[in-house]
């Protein structure tokens, strides 16, 4: 009897172009960090030259056609005697027949601005009456003086507190979290301090993994050492100091779940990098902290993001600031991010299947027109050109579609690849 041939097992390590595409391709980690050293180099090269030639540019040093407003970080008894002078100005405005109404800055679309020479978006000078006399202002200027009430609390007693037990101090007033969050954002503006400087914070949602040391309320935290659930980014930035890093980048992830399988394969050990979420929309701490590591550790930010017009808008929130905090963008902003990947070119470059690939709803196709004709957009020509692709195969993916290779395939293949070639935008 002829012997029977033994089916031979894939080899789970065989670089297989159907399982893994291109990773054979990959060249060894030596060539790939040495890459990632001369970004790093260029980077704190580009730094230090602009740093010792001249100042940092700010909106004050701009002529502008128009006059825009700012805010900056006031120590809380400056906070407490500038709600004193605006209530006794309230006051006096009472006493000489003129009613009680607030001058509150606008924050209205139409009232945002981007400067291109700062790369983010700046809060236009305008303001608008809250009246207390009026019935369709009525009850957002009480929540106004309320939310002012509080926030003086806050600056005698010297102390912390969430925007939900903010929510919580008057609920019957307030309704919705989402209005009393919003007058915060309004009193902050019109005190012209930063929201932190008014000691209101959010709930803990970024988190951070990786190679950096830093100091929280004064006790040492090494991220290097936190699991794969990482460090929860602490809510108040005044906390944390003392920055230490021996990595070569920081990779800005949008969703949970690619942050997850990169800090369970400690990608940062293999390519030193420290890396951050804020699991989806970006808070302000997360904002902050980013910002703080890439001015204090001169490191590129490369970003990877869900290949739809939310991810770019994510994107551009950390880059160039949200509208709604345009008046605070000089502080939360982090200049010169790169665009890493999931880019719209990636789908086609990678062979993402067709059945990962979703098709664009007509909100989505709609968001992306509206981002090409915006400012921040246009002044990145490869933006423009992979969103223009988007809109045009009305195509999306999220960093999930990858998995389709393997669970691993993200941090194995694409990243690697994606550094060893330097494609990013």
């Amino acid at each position: 009897m002829a012997e029977k041939k033994k089916r031979r097992r894939p080899d789970p390590n065989s670089e297989d172009e159907t399982h893994q595409p291109f990773k054979n391709q990959i060249k060894p980690d030596a060539v790939i960090l040495q890459i990632l050293q001369k970004l790093t180099d260029s980077v704190r090269a580009a730094t230090e030259a602009s740093s010792s030639s001249s100042k940092a540019l700010t909106l004050a040093d701009l002529a502008l056609s128009e006059s825009c407003r700012e805010v900056a970080d006031l120590s809380l008894s400056s906070v407490q005697s500038t709600i004193e002078s605006l209530t006794l100005k309230i006051a006096h405005s009472i006493l000489s027949g003129n009613g009680f109404a607030f001058d509150v800055p606008s924050r209205s679309a139409a009232n945002q601005l981007y400067v291109p020479e700062l790369d983010r978006i700046v809060l236009r000078d305008k303001t608008s009456l809250r009246p207390y006399a009026s019935i369709s202002t009525v009850r957002k200027a009480t929540i106004t003086a309320r939310i002012l009430q509080l926030i003086h609390q806050l600056c005698l007693k010297s102390i912390h507190v969430t925007k939900r037990d903010l929510f919580y101090t008057d609920v019957k007033l307030f309704t919705d979290q989402t209005q009393s969050d919003s007058v915060l954002d309004d009193v902050s503006c019109m005190l012209g301090c930063t929201r932190s400087s008014l000691n209101v914070i959010a709930a803990e949602k970024g988190v951070v993994v990786g190679r950096l040391i830093f100091s929280d309320n004064g006790d040492m935290i090494d991220c290097t050492k936190m699991g794969m659930g990482g460090k929860a980014i602490p809510p108040n930035i005044d906390r944390v100091g003392d920055m230490q890093s021996d990595a070569l980048f920081i990779l800005l992830v949008e969703k949970d779940a690619a942050y997850i399988r990169l800090a369970e394969d400690r990608f940062y050990n293999r390519f030193p990098c420290i890396i951050v979420t804020a699991k989806g929309q970006p808070d302000v701490a997360t904002r902050l902290f980013l910002r703080k590591m890439k001015m204090e550790l001169k490191l590129p930010v490369l970003a990877l993001v869900d290949s739809d017009p939310y991810g770019l808008k994510i994107l551009s929130v950390y880059g160039c600031g949200s509208k709604n905090m345009s008046y605070d963008s000089a502080n939360l902003t982090t200049p010169d991010i790169k665009w890493l990947g999931i880019r719209p070119s990636d789908l086609d470059k990678y062979k993402i299947p067709e059945q990962c690939r979703l098709p664009m709803t007509e909100q989505d196709i709609k968001t992306g027109k509206d981002l090409l004709e915006e400012d921040f957009v246009k002044k990145n020509p490869g933006w423009v050109e992979e969103l223009t692709l988007m809109v045009k195969t009305k195509q999306k993916a999220e960093i999930q579609a990858l998995s389709t290779f393997g669970f691993q395939y993200l941090s194995e293949v694409y990243l690697p690849l994606k550094l060893q070639q330097q494609d990013w935008l």
